[in-house]
């Protein structure tokens, strides 16, 4: 029974290891609302197009946006990144992304992750600003009004009145396989330790 139970242990810390992905945790965000109502803009118009914002946390990790393709059923689709800058929507890039390959017809939400967080100062104005690298004309959703923090921009120019749909934050990584085995491991030396005992 005891070696029963122990392979289950292991067996179990093994399976969620794999499964394991990281938890999104987000800072700032213009809606919580996967389907608030919402305008669009077409990203290739413009310029610097993007999103202020004013963190609380010292690091960004991930944005999610809310894009889609604007000719769907052409068979192409897109390759996009997020430029993380500081001082100006063109200032200096903190950071970029890895790039997101979206299929033709595509519509929702996507996040976009940095390959090492990127450190920010709390309570200071950054600016996220999506770029389409290559594929079809995309779009991009945008809200009213809605976050205090930050505004839309366009061309390099803020739009006070309008704010994109965009969360950003970081990730939270779950525990390691290997930690997992260790954590299982203690789990069954200390249970064959107690049950000796006894």
């Amino acid at each position: 029974m005891k070696a029963l139970f122990c392979r289950l242990l292991i067996g179990a810390c093994a399976t969620g290891a794999v499964q394991a992905q990281g938890t999104l945790v987000f800072d700032q965000e213009s809606s919580s609302d996967e389907v608030s109502p919402f305008g669009s803009v077409p990203i290739q118009a413009y310029s610097s197009l993007g999103q202020s914002f004013t963190p609380s946390l010292a690091i960004v990790g991930v944005v999610q946006l809310r894009q889609f393709d604007i000719n769907p059923g052409n068979a192409l689709g897109a390759t996009l990144v997020v430029n993380l800058h500081s001082a100006a929507i063109n200032g200096p890039i903190l950071g970029t992304t890895t790039p997101v390959v979206l299929s033709d017809g595509f519509a929702g939400s996507v996040n976009f992750f940095f390959a090492s967080s990127v450190s920010v100062t709390p309570f200071t104005t950054y600016f996220i600003e999506t770029v389409v690298q290559s594929g079809d004309n995309w779009g991009i959703t945008t809200l009213g009004d809605v976050y205090p923090n930050g505004s839309f921009y366009g061309s390099g120019f803020p739009f006070i009145a309008a704010d994109l749909w965009f969360r950003e934050g970081i990730v939270v990584p779950e525990p390691s396989s290997v930690s997992l085995v260790f954590l299982g491991g203690g789990l069954v030396a200390w249970f064959a330790r107690t049950k000796s005992r006894s």
